[in-house]
């Protein structure tokens, strides 16, 4: 195939999306699981012909969405159990949101763990209690960020399979 191949400049395109994807898992703003799924779609809707193509969406569609319920229905079961309020799960965030922007990269985990500590410390008066809850939030977060990462990296290896294969 020559560089100049549409077929090769989609593949380009749906790898650089898929990508920025995996990425999306660190940086704030970047659609995870969309963007590797969007890039699976365009390389199965403009790449090329053939129901391969097809089969390879629909494991990475099965894939997309399977992680994106995963990844919210298990920490947040787990935060349920151990008593972390969503409002503070909020101010962290909202901190690490502006702690990436101070603190390039770091400024994220710093951010938001001052702020479920601060969230926690105000809901329960005292800071002995706030940073075990802080640690069950910074857990949870941890594991939604590994099973997003996990399902773009299945969605990668799915779309990898079907360059070789299709």
């Amino acid at each position: 195939m020559s560089l100049t191949d549409s077929e090769t400049a989609v593949s380009v395109v749906a790898a650089l999306a898929i990508l920025a994807g995996l990425a999306g898992v660190i940086v704030p703003g970047l659609p995870a699981l969309p963007l590797c799924w969007a890039g699976v779609l365009l390389w199965a809707i403009v790449g090329g012909t053939g129901g391969g193509r097809w089969l390879v969406l629909a494991a990475a569609t099965l894939v997309a969405v399977g992680g994106t319920v995963v990844k919210y229905a298990w920490p947040g079961r787990n935060l349920k159990r151990s008593g972390v309020p969503t409002s503070s799960l909020l101010a962290g965030g909202l901190l690490g949101l502006v702690g990436f922007f101070v603190i390039p990269v770091i400024g994220l985990v710093l951010g938001f763990v001052a702020g479920v500590w601060v969230a926690e410390r105000l809901r329960l008066g005292d800071s002995r209690l706030a940073w075990p809850a802080t640690k069950r939030a910074v857990a949870a977060a941890g594991l939604s960020m590994l099973l997003e990462f996990l399902s773009g990296l299945v969605i990668a290896v799915l779309w990898v399979l079907g360059l070789l294969f299709t």
